[in-house]
């Protein structure tokens, strides 16, 4: 099994992530829609008592109608039994004739309280028709002590209409929650899974780099060695190793950034990698001041730079050019942009390419620019990301550092 596969949940997280968000929006929306079909159903019920009671009013108010039992129990079991909703009557000069279960201020003036109705009475027309009140005079057949019935729908009403979304809120406020404890929790096991992988690999490498060292010295000392050109690139690859070593052991501690120069540290490890890839790669440093001075760890800022240009040379098959431009920017940034010339990367997985496990290899665990990623932007506080890639022409990389020591 190749070593991307134990990072699979890494790649698939965006895909799961979106599942949950589509069941969510599917919940939520099963639950306003159900309750604005109960919210319809208690609405139409609210209108037709309204409706009954405007009719109450209407024959109570009859003069032709005689004060009996009937209308005792009209007034007392229709009229009298309305405690929800609140209704203001106004006549067509808008004088207020009557008013239920609204609060008021019995500290103000019957003027300002009528004006106080009366705009309330506006406010409820917007919402419903009012509903007129005119008994008919049976000597002329003439409808007289025309009123209007304004109304709006109870609290209870109001508490049901608002209650999905109060309780939605509530959800997705625990679920944020949730989800940061959860994403905080699980930063901090790969954190310790990465530092502890880390100082691990520096642990084990420390007794054959000794060893190396020790053959090495060995060889120097026989005669027929004396001089030998291949003995200096194994000096190299061994500096190269201790070099390693060191990175490793950095992880997981706070690293010491002092001022570098970023040029000189990109052809370092240019000149480095030359004798080491294919001799159809090319590699150029391009700036155009000889110097840039910014605030970095040489070890892991170097181990970023060849990374990312080990990348490109497998993305171009080990034939190609890559180039490492370096600008210095005005607003005490330093730009750095290492491109390549070869295959390019899709736009679907650019989001991708720093996600632990990504990787395009059939052998590989996809951890080089996871790593940079975490140096750069944890360690250097800057940033590195795709500048632009586009398939069958290449790829750029761009990594943004600081020339202040604290940014």
């Amino acid at each position: 099994m190749a070593g991307a596969d134990v990072f699979n949940i890494y790649q698939n997280k965006s895909n799961l992530r979106w599942v949950v968000l589509a069941t969510a929006a599917v919940i939520s929306l099963g639950s306003i829609l159900y309750t604005n079909l109960l919210v319809n159903k208690l609405k139409e019920r609210e209108r037709s008592f309204i409706r009954l009671y405007a009719k109450t009013l209407e024959f109570a108010l009859d003069e032709s109608v005689t004060i009996n039992q009937d209308i005792n129990f009209i007034s007392e079991e229709i009229i009298l039994q309305n405690n929800t909703m609140p209704l203001i009557i106004m006549d067509s000069l808008e004088k207020v004739m009557g008013y239920r279960n609204i609060k008021v201020d019995s500290t103000k003036s019957e003027a300002a309280l009528h004006e106080k109705l009366r705009k309330m009475a506006r406010n409820m027309a917007t919402e419903y028709k009012p509903i007129r009140i005119a008994p008919i005079n049976p000597a002329t057949g003439e409808p007289y002590l025309v009123q209007f019935l304004y109304y709006r729908h109870s609290n209870l009403l109001t508490q049901l209409i608002y209650y999905p979304y109060v309780q939605l809120s509530v959800i997705a406020v625990f679920g944020f929650i949730a989800y940061m404890g959860f994403s905080y929790s699980r930063t901090a096991e790969q954190n310790r899974v990465w530092v502890g992988m880390a100082k691990e690999t520096a642990h084990q490498l420390g007794t054959p780099i000794s060893s190396l060292m020790a053959w090495v010295e060995y060889l120097k000392a026989d005669e027929q060695f004396a001089n030998n050109e291949f003995l200096d690139e194994l000096d190299k690859d061994i500096a190269k190793l201790q070099l390693i070593t060191e990175r490793f052991s950095s992880i997981g501690s706070v690293p010491v950034l002092n001022e570098e120069d970023i040029v000189a540290i990109a052809g370092k490890v240019a000149d480095y990698l030359r004798t080491r890839v294919s001799s159809k790669v090319k590699i150029t440093v391009e700036s155009m001041h000889k110097s840039v001075i910014g605030y970095v760890n040489a070890p892991l800022f170097e181990w970023v730079i060849e990374n990312i240009c080990k990348n490109a040379v497998d993305a171009m098959a080990g034939i190609g050019h890559i180039t490492i431009k370096i600008q210095q920017a005005s607003d005490w940034r330093i730009f750095i942009d290492i491109t390549d010339t070869g295959k390019g990367i899709p736009p679907a997985k650019i989001k991708q390419v720093f996600n632990p496990g990504f990787t395009t290899k059939k052998r590989g665990w996809g951890l080089g620019l996871a790593l940079a990623k975490r140096i750069i932007e944890n360690y250097h506080k800057g940033r590195i990301f795709v500048h632009a890639s586009e398939p069958g022409k290449g790829t750029t990389f761009r990594i943004i550092l600081n020339r202040q020591k604290n940014p």
